[in-house]
């Protein structure tokens, strides 16, 4: 029996990333390859142009048909941030970008602090908002009737229940210190 593996919204997961490279031989043909072994690719050509338009629609249409995952962890910081010289600490929001580079595209989910140091790179989407659910407060009890406060407090409790008169107030204040008489004096 095979159990599938769901995540939830809020497990971390790794960033994905795609890479569609064109290839050059000695023979002069070029062949283009992605990094989705089950994505179907034209045969060698020595069309360059075609096959590099091929590869530019191939990254598009990756771009495309992913959804940015919020959870996902930065793919450049995974590579220790090895595509950008500025070193930064990973944070914000996921965002799909892709980098073009010579004869490579990639396409890669990666944190809003490093998208915009990865040279040549366009983001592409960004990560939906999590939906947050407000919790509806509880019905409303009534509290029990009390009686009166007193006048001077603040607290139904302190009130006595039998009506006798309530008790008087403590000030948090120490009463004053007596003066001492000096002795030196005349």
């Amino acid at each position: 029996m095979t159990t599938a593996h769901t995540e939830t919204p809020t497990e971390r997961v790794p960033g994905r990333a795609w890479t569609i490279r064109l290839t050059g031989h000695n023979d002069r043909y070029a062949t283009v390859t992605c990094t989705t072994t089950a994505c179907r690719m034209p045969p060698r050509s020595k069309d360059l142009a075609a096959l590099r338009a091929f590869a530019a629609q191939h990254a598009a249409a990756h771009a495309k048909a992913a959804t940015v995952r919020p959870n996902a962890w930065c793919h450049c910081g995974s590579q220790q941030c090895s595509a950008h010289t500025e070193p930064v600490h990973c944070a914000g929001s996921v965002v799909l970008i892709v980098p073009t580079v010579g004869q490579v595209w990639s396409v890669e989910e990666v944190c809003a602090q490093c998208a915009p140091l990865i040279p040549h790179a366009t983001v592409a989407a960004r990560a939906a908002r999590p939906h947050r659910t407000v919790e509806q407060p509880a019905a409303a009890v009534p509290a029990p009737a009390r009686a009166g406060v007193p006048s001077g407090f603040s607290s139904p409790d302190t009130a006595p229940a039998d009506g006798a008169p309530a008790p008087g107030r403590r000030s948090g204040r120490r009463p004053p210190r007596p003066q001492r008489r000096r002795t030196d004096q005349r």
